[in-house]
């Protein structure tokens, strides 16, 4: 028997110090945190779209290049594609279990994510400082 009685281990896992790493909880609030900010953004992003239903295209790219709504616009942006990353990386742990293709696709999804923020950051900031 267990000589601490909260330790639910097998003895053999217990030797080799097999476990949990601790960081699980990490990964599933930063998902949470990301879904929340998503929730905000989206509906101001739906209220921005929706007001320029009818609008000319000056009149939306005028909108878009406000100080507050180019920020806003960016921190979408990289709000939607970090939780993209890690609901693809949760998915990709969990069904591919060839070692070097889960490597090779959460690398393949991290690179793309980073390059579509960036992409997307420079799109709005050169509407937005009127290149």
């Amino acid at each position: 028997m267990s000589t601490n009685a909260k330790d639910l281990r097998n003895p053999l896992k217990r030797a080799r110090g097999l476990g949990s790493a601790q960081s699980g909880v990490g990964h599933w609030w930063t998902q949470r945190v990301t879904a929340a900010g998503l929730v905000i953004l989206g509906v101001w992003l739906v209220v921005l779209v929706l007001g320029l239903v009818h609008s000319d295209y000056a009149t939306a790219r005028a909108a878009v290049a406000k100080p507050w709504n180019a920020v806003l616009l960016i921190a979408f942006l990289i709000t939607a594609f970090w939780h993209a990353v890690l609901g693809l990386q949760v998915v990709i742990e969990d069904y591919v279990h060839t070692r070097w293709k889960e490597i090779t696709l959460l690398v393949a999804i991290k690179f793309l994510a980073v390059l579509s923020v960036l992409a997307g950051s420079l799109a709005v900031l050169r509407i937005a400082l009127g290149a």
